[in-house]
């Protein structure tokens, strides 16, 4: 029997990379898989090619950083699937600038869909997990969350605070059998890293004991090991997938 049988879960920034990614992973699993996203196109192709190889999945517009839009929609999963067992939240931006320099928009922009959509997306889902005395929230973080990284105080920042919003909630919610995790990756191959310049990557690559950038899978695992029950006696922690970069 697939492991996710029977379950439903929403994947937020699920249109691409990562992202995509869990959702696929997902729904091989017999998930049915609500991906969330505000690519429209991008997400209903990656829907079709999900429902066409056999899964189960429907697509949800909505900008993460929307509160009334968030709640609106996870209502919908919920009234339309009577429950809602696993929380991925992935969306995110980045809007990279030394911090002398930085925009107050490019802080805020990135705030608004990292971490107050974690937010948003988290505590719209708790009323059916708590009903239900069962979930499974993981929040996609980052290296840069852990570690820092020059030019993304704002993208660093945001990171941070989602592993502390998974800790704070995993101690607010494990009595009622819900666990929440955080996944933090390191450099992972997506169209974000694609764009650095050569000799960023190279750096990076110095600093890698595995000596390669990720891929969206090892990401996807981590994420699909602590939405199982698998791990149903782990909550709040920090998973890092990145090759070594930060211990």
């Amino acid at each position: 029997m697939k492991r996710f049988e029977g379950r439903v879960s929403i994947v937020t920034g699920a249109s691409q990379g990562i992202g995509e990614t869990i959702a696929r992973d997902l729904a091989a699993e017999g998930a049915a898989v609500v991906l969330v996203d505000v690519q429209k196109d991008k997400l209903e192709a990656v829907a079709g090619s999900i429902v066409g190889a056999g899964g189960r999945a429907e697509t949800s517009v909505v900008d993460v950083g929307d509160t009334a839009a968030v709640e609106r929609a996870v209502a919908a999963v919920a009234a339309a699937h009577g429950r809602i067992d696993h929380l991925v939240n992935n969306a995110g931006i980045t809007r990279d600038a030394l911090l002398m320099r930085m925009k107050e928009e490019d802080w805020d922009a990135v705030l608004r869909v990292n971490l107050k959509g974690t937010f948003n997306f988290s505590r719209a889902v708790l009323r059916t997990m708590i009903a239900a005395r069962y979930g499974r929230i993981v929040n996609i973080a980052s290296v840069a969350g852990l570690m820092g990284n020059a030019g993304q105080t704002n993208y660093a920042a945001s990171k941070a605070g989602v592993v502390a919003l998974a800790r704070s909630l995993a101690r607010e919610v494990g009595s009622r059998g819900i666990t929440v995790n955080a996944v933090a990756p390191g450099f992972i191959a997506t169209a974000m890293t694609e764009a650095l310049p050569e000799d960023i990557r190279k750096a990076y690559l110095d600093i890698i004991p595995l000596k390669k950038f990720g891929l969206p899978k090892d990401v996807a695992s981590a994420v699909i090991f602590l939405l199982s029950e698998d791990a149903a006696y782990i909550t709040g922690q920090v998973v890092s997938v990145n090759g070594g970069m930060y211990m």
